[in-house]
C-alpha cells in the first residue's frame, strides 16, 4: 500500500530534518523551506496533508493555507508556529486549518494529529466517490433521473447509441427530446462529427426543404448564390428532426426518398449528393394516431421508428424533481454567481404538488428565476411564481396544450386535492366526487396516486 504524501514547509532546516526522520516511516515526506517552493510543489505534485509554519521567509503560512483551501478544500493543513496567539489560532481555523499546533511539540502530538487528519480525508474522499457514483448512476450524458422509467430509457440509450438505427423520440414539449438526441449522438461512433438539429414545425414547407436539401444559384427568385443544406452539413454525423409530426405529406415523401436512397437533389440541381447521416426524429404527437388519420406516411413512420423512446412527462416522474432541482441550483448558482445551496421543505412540497404542464423546461425556468431573486442560501416559497403558489393557477392554463394533456392535468390535480381534503379516505372522496369507489381506484391507478400517502 502506498504511503500518504506529506508536504512540510518550514525555514528551519533542523525542524525539517527532525520531522522528516520521525515521520518518514509512515509517510512519504516532501519538504520546502520557502512559501514559493511550497506552492510550486503543491501545484505540480499530489499530497494528502500539509504541515506549514506560519512564518516563512517570503510568504505568510496563512496565505498558503488560503490558496490550498481555495483549490482543494478537502486537504488537511496543519499550521505550526513558535509564536502562537489566540487570535492567530482563531484566524487559522476560520481559514480552514485542520489543526493549529504550537512549537515545540512532541512526535506523539504530531503523529496523532496527522492520523486523525488522514482518516478524516479518507472518509471525505470515500463520501465524494460514493456521491459521484450515485450521481452517475442517475445520469446519462447530462440526462438526470432515478425514476424507473428513466432508468429503463438509460438502458435503451446505451444499446442504441452504438448502432446507426433511426430513433424516434416521443414526448410532450419540455421533456428533453433534444437532450436525449444529443446523448445518443455523443455516445455513438459519430460523436466527432456534426450534430445538427432543426425544428421542422417552425419553418414553412418550402423553407424547410431549402434548409435541409440546400439550393443552387438561381433555383428560385432571390437565390443569388448556392447554399449547402443541413443534410450535406450533417454528412458523417447526426441530423435531428424535431417535431417531425407537424410536417406535410409532400415533405414527408421527399424525406422518405432521401432515407431510402441515401442521396438527395438540392433545389435547382440535377446532380445528386450522396450522404451518410443518422436520423433521429422527435415529436410531441402520437404518430400512430397521425398515421391512422392519414396525415403521416406509414412507410416513413416505419423508417423513422426502428427504435422508439417515449419520454414520460415530469408529472409521471416526480421522484426526479429533487434531483433536477439540485442540478439546476448548482448550474444557475454558478451562472449567476449565487451561493444557493438548497430549497426549503415547504417550497419543495409545493413544487412536488404542481402538475408541470411545461415539464422539465418549466421547472428549469422556475429554479433559475428563484436563484436570481434569492438573497440567501435557501429557496423559500416566496421566490416561486404565483401560478405555482396558487393552486387555482393550474386550472387556467396560460399556454394552450393538447386537450388530452389538459384533461390529464385537471384530473390529476383534482384527485390529489380530493385526497388531501379527505386525508386519504376513499369512501368520503367517492361521495364528494360522485363516483363509485371502484372507478375512483381505477383513476388512482391510472395516475399512479396512492391514497395512503394522504393519511
Amino acid at each position: 500500500m502506498d504511503k500518504q504524501r506529506l508536504l512540510i514547509a518550514d525555514d528551519e532546516e533542523a525542524i525539517l530534518d527532525l520531522l522528516k526522520r520521525g515521520l518518514s516511516k509512515d509517510y512519504e515526506i516532501v519538504t520546502a523551506s520557502t512559501g514559493e517552493e511550497c506552492l510550486e510543489k503543491f501545484e505540480n505534485e499530489v499530497f494528502d496533508a500539509f504541515l506549514i509554519d506560519v512564518v516563512l521567509p517570503d510568504l505568510d503560512g496563512l496565505k498558503i493555507l488560503t490558496k490550498i483551501k481555495k483549490t482543494q478544500p478537502e486537504l488537511p493543513v496543519i499550521i505550526m508556529t513558535g509564536h502562537a496567539t489566540i487570535e492567530m489560532a482563531v484566524k487559522a481555523m476560520k481559514l480552514g486549518a485542520y489543526y493549529f499546533v504550537k512549537k515545540p511539540f512532541s512526535f506523539e502530538e504530531i503523529t496523532g494529529i496527522l492520523e486523525r487528519a488522514i482518516e478524516n480525508l479518507k472518509v471525505t474522499r470515500k463520501y465524494k466517490n460514493l456521491k459521484k457514483m450515485t450521481e452517475e448512476s442517475f445520469r446519462f450524458s447530462g440526462i438526470i433521473g432515478k425514476n424507473k422509467k428513466m432508468r429503463e430509457i438509460f438502458e435503451i440509450l446505451e444499446l442504441v447509441a452504438s448502432t446507426d438505427v433511426s430513433v424516434l423520440i416521443e414526448g410532450e414539449s419540455g421533456t428533453g427530446k433534444e437532450l436525449v438526441a444529443k446523448a445518443i449522438h455523443l455516445n455513438s461512433k459519430r460523436k466527432d462529427q456534426n450534430f445538427i438539429p432543426i425544428n421542422c414545425s417552425a419553418l414553412p414547407e418550402t423553407l424547410l426543404e431549402s434548409e435541409l436539401f440546400g439550393y443552387r444559384k438561381g433555383a428560385f427568385t432571390g437565390a443569388v448564390g448556392s447554399k449547402k443544406g443541413l443534410f450535406e452539413a450533417a454528412d458523417g454525423g447526426t441530423l435531428f428532426l424535431d417535431e417531425i409530426g407537424g410536417t406535410s405529406l409532400a415533405f414527408q415523401s421527399k424525406l422518405l426518398r432521401v432515407l431510402e436512397d441515401g442521396y438527395f437533389l438540392p433545389l435547382g440541381s440535377t446532380n445528386p449528393i450522396k450522404v451518410d447521416v443518422r436520423i433521429i426524429s422527435a415529436t410531441n404527437k402520437i404518430i400512430e394516431e397521425e398515421v391512422n388519420k392519414k396525415s403521416f406516411r406509414e412507410d416513413l413512420y416505419y423508417r423513422l421508428n426502428v427504435v422508439k423512446i417515449k419520454l414520460p412527462p415530469l408529472r409521471e416522474r416526480k421522484d426526479d424533481i429533487p434531483l433536477l432541482i439540485q442540478h439546476f441550483l448548482e448550474t444557475y448558482g454558478r451562472k449567476h454567481n449565487k451561493n444557493v445551496e438548497r430549497i426549503s421543505e415547504e417550497a419543495m412540497d409545493i413544487l412536488l404538488d404542481y402538475p408541470w404542464p411545461g415539464n422539465i423546461r418549466e421547472l428549469e425556468n422556475v429554479i433559475e428565476r428563484a436563484v436570481i431573486l434569492s438573497g440567501g442560501k435557501e429557496i423559500l416559497p416566496n421566490l416561486l411564481p404565483d401560478k405555482i403558489l396558487n393552486p387555482q393557477a393550474s386550472e387556467v392554463m396560460p399556454e394552450l396544450i393538447e386537450y388530452k394533456s389538459a384533461k390529464e392535468i385537471f384530473e390529476r390535480v383534482y384527485l390529489t386535492r380530493l385526497l388531501k381534503y379527505t386525508k386519504g379516505n376513499v369512501t368520503e372522496a367517492s361521495k364528494i366526487a360522485g363516483m363509485v369507489r371502484q372507478n375512483l381506484y381505477l383513476k388512482f391507478k391510472q395516475y399512479n396516486i396512492d391514497p395512503r400517502e394522504f393519511y
